[in-house]
């Protein structure tokens, strides 16, 4: 029998159970709550529901219970999640960045349906499909961009020095994207920048590493690896590309619940095992761009130069279930060479330069994994001695985030003439002049 109690403000009782301690004890307790909850919401609540929508919230919100990266993803999310690992999807083709409540272009891809309306890196997009962007998570927004190949999009835009709105109706199409960028600087240093993580990176960054070394009749000086604004994504395409850099030793362990799982280590055949190395990270480099950095430190093959990373030291497994949805689910921790955990800690670089100032970092997440308790976190020496660049802080300095993500993109020939601090420190390093003056550098 049901009782509903007071004038204006109701409330519907089940009859009391006969001994509540010992139903808590039955496992299926819970699941039977469950079922009382879903048959109240559809008989009584105020509006018809949609069965399917509540189960899927059910489950959504169980799993997000566990930490920020699990995820219970709906088919339709599912397939976003896809097309990210595997770098193709059907949009309008540009890197953006959800670091405020706007969405700041980073730029448009080349060749891209944005790159041929005429957007531009620092356009900040207001609208999608008259649609406002505030308050939207990044899966939301994502989604309202991507589409089936041939659709449309309204995009309304606001650009620095203008008054008033742009209106850009793009036509979706295949978008492919590139993870891997690179440049030949002065003095036959590479320069490789990882974007992300993804199904080919590692062959992409052997393709470029092989043209650079074409263009430099062969072989190169050095190597600036890029990992700055890298969000992680495949950790088998992140260890196959930290191997590349090694001769020998562990490229990480892996934990559940205290043991180790896994422990990955260097085969001895990398491309890129001799010669000078530096890498760049910051506080947007994560996860699998984090698992690289410190295996590089660790092995002291190379010092990492800017800001302290991410934090996020976890691996998903992703399981695909009936129907076309998925589970990305917390499985493991993962650990540097040394035995450092990179979760809720990140890796600290050797010459500390830059950074935008306050942002969020795994440590600051709700309901973050804490590194292994009861082990203290392990010191490593940096990999040479550097003398101290000194910290320096870029929103004291009135740059703004989307600036150093835009300024980051700018790759001179020659770092020491450009304005990006921490790929001159790292050029620097990389061609031994690091601390020691440098004079009238020649243009190339």
């Amino acid at each position: 029998m049901l009782v509903l109690t007071g004038a204006t403000d109701s409330a519907i009782f089940w009859p009391k159970p006969g001994n509540a301690a010992s139903e808590r004890q039955n496992p299926y307790f819970l699941l039977e709550q469950l079922g009382r909850a879903l048959v109240l919401v559809e008989n009584e609540y105020v509006d018809p529901v949609d069965r399917e929508r509540l189960i899927e919230g059910a489950i959504k919100g169980m799993v997000a219970e566990l930490d920020p990266h699990s995820s219970y993803l709906p088919a339709e999310d599912y397939a976003i999640f896809q097309g990210d690992t595997e770098g193709k999807f059907g949009g309008i083709g540009v890197e953006v960045d959800f670091a405020d409540e706007y969405v700041t272009v980073i730029a448009p891809i080349e060749g891209s349906p944005a790159e041929r309306a005429g957007i531009r890196p620092g356009d900040r997009i207001f609208a999608i499909d008259n649609v406002g962007v505030r308050g939207k998570s990044s899966a939301d927004l994502v989604r309202m961009m991507r589409g089936d190949p041939g659709t449309k999009v309204l995009l309304t835009i606001r650009r620095d020095g203008l008054d008033k709105y742009l209106y850009f109706s793009l036509s979706r199409q295949v978008i492919t994207v590139a993870s891997i960028a690179s440049k030949l600087l002065a003095d036959g240093v590479g320069y490789l920048k990882v974007k992300t993580f993804q199904s080919g990176t590692h062959s992409e960054f052997l393709d470029q590493l092989a043209e650079l070394k074409k263009k430099n009749g062969g072989n190169l000086a050095g190597v600036v690896l890029d990992m700055r604004n890298n969000p992680g994504g495949l950790v088998n395409e992140a260890n196959a590309i930290a191997d590349e850099f090694l001769s020998r030793g562990v490229i990480f362990t892996t934990r559940r619940r205290g043991t180790i799982v896994d422990e990955v280590r260097a085969d001895g055949g990398g491309a890129l095992r001799r010669g000078p190395v530096v890498v760049l990270v910051n506080e947007y480099s994560a996860s699998a761009a984090e698992l690289v950095a410190g295996a590089l430190q660790d092995n002291r093959r190379a010092p990492v130069v800017a800001a302290p990373t991410f934090g996020k030291g976890s691996v998903q497994t992703i399981i695909e279930f009936p129907g076309g949805a998925g589970l990305r689910l917390t499985t493991l921790r993962y650990y540097t060479p040394s035995g450092r955990a990179i979760q809720a800690q990140g890796v600290k670089p050797d010459v500390l330069i830059g950074g935008t100032g306050f942002s969020i970092r795994e440590e600051n997440l709700e309901g973050h994994l804490p590194a292994i308790e009861g082990k203290t976190p392990i010191t490593v020496v940096p990999p040479t001695d550097l003398p101290d660049a000194g910290a320096t802080n870029a929103a004291d300095a009135g740059a703004s985030p989307e600036a150093d993500l835009i300024k980051s993109r700018e790759v001179p020939t020659n770092p020491e003439q450009g304005d990006d601090e921490a790929l001159k420190v790292g050029f620097q390093i990389v061609t031994g002049r690091y601390g020691k003056k440098v004079t009238a550098p020649s243009k190339k």
